[in-house]
């Protein structure tokens, strides 16, 4: 059985060979991308594209290849990354999204802006409620993100320091005794931070700030006691406090300080999963001003597309597990 398809002519100008190449990618990789992401086919040549498949598949296909072509005018190499989370927008989008539903956040080394419903209404929150909770899979940058939000605040000088906070749960691991001070010792727990700052700030500016305490790094159980003002604080892997612990944390928030708490209820280190304080803290603090919850859904991660193939395919075998007992 013949399925008709719906099919759109795409020319694209000015002409330009450097920038057709760079929008094709090497062997059309990037071609490929789009067909594979959107289900349609595409055949090219030269600057002129024919689209074919679902009408609003094609319709996608079109502005992805002329918003992207416009790209390359500013950017000298096209990575697959780019055009993959570019793909990972237009995907949630319908046709008709205004540019006032966009949200960027604005840092000294550029501009990193929000992509899709769920990042636009955590980076909303973050900005309008002072204490935030991120929960979903990996990869939807629920901690990239809070990071992004808390350096612009340190460089708008909203606050004064910001600090990073994880629970110290090895991950199936017994890692034994680890050497130097207590920055080192908590630096491999804390890497994704790490990596997200020295991204945004550059690497001298992070260790300058991490030297005068304008940035601190702590493991949970070292925030018993203090009272943290004028700061902008992150715990990561929040999935793996106990409920104690986040009851300590969210208690040490002083006045100006901002609080986001970021977890994977999937990839719970615990030795009891009813103990995770994420899961506590989303059931007992929902509807409380203040306070605001964002959950992130497969759709919304943004890293390698078999990052997404690989979370349905746990989420799909602990469903038919649960079916069978």
């Amino acid at each position: 059985m013949n399925t008709l398809l719906y099919s759109e002519i795409l020319k694209l100008a000015p002409e330009d060979n450097h920038r057709l190449f760079n929008l094709c990618g090497k062997l059309n990789e990037h071609l490929k991308l789009i067909e594979n992401r959107l289900g349609v086919f595409i055949k090219q040549r030269g600057h002129t594209f024919s689209v074919s498949g679902d009408r609003y598949a094609v319709k996608q296909a079109c502005d992805a290849l002329n918003n992207l072509y416009q790209e390359t005018e500013n950017v000298r190499t096209l990575e697959p990354k780019e055009v993959h989370l570019y793909l990972q927008t237009v995907g949630k989008k319908a046709p008709n999204v205004s540019q006032e539903e966009q949200m960027e956040i604005r840092i000294r080394k550029g501009v990193i802006t929000a992509r899709g419903d769920n990042q636009i209404h955590y980076l909303k929150s973050i900005l309008k409620n002072d204490i935030n909770f991120g929960i979903g899979p990996a990869g939807t940058g629920k901690t990239y993100l809070a990071v992004a939000c808390a350096v612009q605040a340190l460089e708008s000088e909203r606050v004064s320091r910001i600090i990073l906070v994880r629970p110290i749960v090895e991950a199936g691991e017994k890692l034994g005794f680890l050497p130097g001070d207590i920055a080192q010792k908590v630096h491999p727990y804390l890497r994704p931070l790490y990596d997200a700052l020295y991204e945004m700030m550059g690497f001298d500016k992070v260790n300058q700030m991490i030297e005068r305490d304008v940035i601190e790094l702590l493991p949970l159980a070292y925030m018993r006691g203090r009272s943290l003002n004028d700061s902008f604080i992150i715990l990561d892997e929040g999935q793996n406090t106990t409920i104690e612990q986040m009851k300590m944390f969210l208690t040490r928030i002083g006045f100006n300080s901002k609080a986001v708490v970021t977890g994977d209820i999937t990839q719970i280190d615990l030795a009891n999963r009813r103990d995770s304080g994420l899961i506590h803290a989303s059931e007992v603090l929902q509807n409380i001003p203040g306070i605001s919850f964002t959950r992130f859904e497969v759709s919304d991660v943004v890293r390698h597309p078999l990052v997404q193939t690989i979370v349905e395919a746990y989420e799909k075998h602990e469903k038919n597990n649960e079916n069978k007992r």
